[in-house]
């Protein structure tokens, strides 16, 4: 992660092992609109075939037994790769919140830096309009102008 060229998230992904790029692969792919309009297509196809052109020599027929199986065992499937996804959605959220964190915490280490300045500054400016009174010189720090000897 400490790579200068790449972001949080190539390095993350770079990471990553083949079994979790595969759990993120089959999560994308069944949770699309392609995945489920296949889905319908194929059982319409199987029914199809199982009921109008085999009608006589049909391998499932209707009720659609052996289809009726493999629905089943793909919920089954789908149920735990959907828990390997959120297992790992968890674990991502985790290293992001973490990263987040250390952001933060060096955020504020910079404004704090940055609020020391300007206080300083501030002290110095007060240091010049207390000078500048004693020599009976006009400074106008609030347009900007700079010095005024009157």
């Amino acid at each position: 992660m400490s790579d200068k060229g790449k972001t949080w998230h190539e390095n993350h992904k770079e990471s990553l092992t083949k079994g979790q790029r595969a759990a993120d692969v089959m999560r994308n792919g069944m949770g699309s609109w392609p995945f489920v309009g296949g889905f319908v297509g194929f059982m319409i196809l199987w029914a199809a075939i199982n009921s109008w052109a085999l009608a006589n020599n049909a391998w499932d027929p209707y009720p659609y037994i052996l289809l009726n199986l493999f629905l089943s065992m793909l919920a089954g499937l789908q149920g735990a790769i959907l828990l390997i996804a959120a297992k790992r959605q968890d674990a991502i959220a985790a290293v992001m919140s973490r990263h987040d964190h250390d952001t933060n915490v060096k955020s504020k280490e910079e404004i704090d830096l940055l609020m020391s300045i300007n206080s300083q500054q501030l002290e110095i400016l007060r240091e010049l309009q207390v000078l500048a009174a004693a020599g009976n010189i006009k400074i106008d720090t609030a347009a900007g102008k700079g010095f005024d000897r009157s």
